[in-house]
């Protein structure tokens, strides 16, 4: 943004120092050029009087006095042609005699008539300066004098000039530049606090304020609706915290008991029913494992510690056996596939929640004595969970809102559900660097497929 302010500043400043400053250039070197023209017009008709005097005397002792003294004290060059055209002292060298313009302006000379003035020009087109006057005598014309003088001086003003100018301008831009530069910390100044502010809460620092007196006036409402905000999400996180410490007391003990309940009815039922009460005992401590990532999910306290390889074939297998009496009830069978020993650097208790809600999802939405299929495979960017089963399927425009929170399709408003199972395994498996994809496979019905990174690449 400080760079778009500066730009729409220096750019307006830079256009109009450009306008004002080239009208005031070419005013400088018009000035400049006319102010010569003007003393060598002077000088000019100085010389021609001396001139007349020369030629009517016969003698230009006097006339190459003034002309040699002149030449020392200007560097300008002054000659006398006579009525033929010639010049009237040889003995004087006078180069600028045999030009072609110079030529032509002392015909015009002798025939009565004076050469038009030069006209203004740009300072690299102002050349050495050549101005014929005829000499009269009575309404005759008895000669001209020749003023060849150089633009070196005039030239070298100009220039000054012009360097003063863009001298100036660039003091001109500095300045602009460094109030700008001021003016733009000072507007720019809260936003960047906001910015840092927000970034502070996103570590999960809920104490992140902005003083109320920072940067223009126009800005302390925004100001105050962030600290406002901020005030807001901190209430609520500490009521999330609140919960999940309820949650965990009041969720604890019951599981605690019911296991403690399930360990007495072991030792009454001995052999008869060891299988089943080992099954439960394995679903009682995973569902302590669920509740204490999930409360640590609440809590913010999940870290990339808390991951470790996972063997991902075996872990389908077991969520695949947790879930066949469920899916039986309905002639629905599950059934794995996959090559052995895929290893994801995940959280076993994460990867696991996540699935029983796509699963539980599968067998809903699928049909009487239909079949569920889950997969496991390496890929070119880690390792890939597939379950797809073969209910109604969703619509291409419908796959992109499957996850979304409450989102149930037209067609399956009858099913109980809340719309909440895809965009939990969603949030679950974004928490351990994967992501979750819906597509249609071939043959019909859905195909959700969690994304994970390989053992090794944390």
């Amino acid at each position: 943004m400080r760079r778009r302010l500066i730009i729409v500043f220096l750019v307006p400043l830079v256009l109009v120092l450009t306008v004002l400053g080239g009208a005031y250039a070419w005013s400088t070197a018009r000035s400049v050029q006319q102010e010569f023209y003007a003393e060598q017009l002077g000088d000019l008709s100085y010389f021609t009087t001396t001139a007349r005097q020369a030629l009517l005397s016969g003698s230009t002792e006097v006339f190459d006095g003034e002309a040699q003294r002149y030449r020392e004290l200007y560097g300008t060059r002054v000659v006398i042609v006579d009525r033929a055209g010639h010049q009237w002292t040889p003995d004087v060298a006078a180069p600028q005699l045999s030009r072609p313009e110079v030529d032509a302006q002392i015909k015009l000379a002798l025939s009565g008539r004076r050469g038009e003035l030069p006209q203004n020009v740009l300072p690299w087109q102002f050349s050495d300066l050549s101005l014929v006057e005829p000499v009269f005598d009575g309404g005759d014309v008895i000669g001209a004098v020749v003023m060849s003088a150089s633009v070196e001086v005039p030239r070298a003003e100009i220039s000054r000039q012009w360097l003063l100018i863009v001298a100036v301008a660039a003091v001109v831009i500095a300045a602009g530049l460094f109030i700008v530069f001021r003016l733009a910390g000072w507007v720019l100044r809260p936003v960047r606090r906001l910015d840092h502010a927000m970034e502070a809460m996103e570590r999960g620092d809920m104490d992140a304020r902005i003083a109320d007196d920072t940067g223009p006036a126009e800005l302390h409402r925004m100001i105050l609706m962030f600290n406002r905000m901020a005030d807001e999400i901190e209430r609520v996180v500490a009521r999330q915290q609140e919960f999940a410490l309820n949650a965990s007391h009041e969720l604890r003990n019951p599981l605690n008991a019911l296991l403690l309940r399930v360990e007495v009815l072991a030792a009454d039922l001995g052999e008869a029913g060891a299988a089943d009460m080992e099954k439960i005992r394995e679903e009682g401590q995973r569902m302590t494992r669920i509740l204490d990532t999930l409360l640590g999910f609440a809590r913010g306290a999940v870290h990339e510690s808390d991951f470790e390889d996972v063997d991902l074939r075996p872990l389908i297998e077991r969520r695949a056996q947790a879930w066949r009496e469920v899916a039986a009830r309905r002639g629905i069978a599950l059934r794995t596939a996959g090559i052995a020993h895929v290893l994801a650097r995940v959280d076993e208790a994460v990867v696991e929640s996540a699935l029983d809600a796509v699963i539980d999802n599968a067998v809903k939405f699928s049909p009487d004595e239909a079949g569920i299929e889950l997969s496991v495979e390496r890929t070119d960017d880690g390792c890939r969970i597939a379950v797809r089963d073969h209910g109604p399927g969703l619509e291409p425009e419908e796959l992109e809102q499957a996850a979304d929170r409450f989102w149930r399709s037209a067609r399956n408003q009858n099913v109980p559900g809340s719309g909440l199972g895809l965009a939990i395994a969603m949030d679950l498996l974004r928490s351990v660097g994967g992501r979750l994809e819906v597509d249609s496979p071939d043959g019909g019905g859905l195909r959700v497929s969690f994304l994970l990174p390989a053992a090794g690449e944390r």
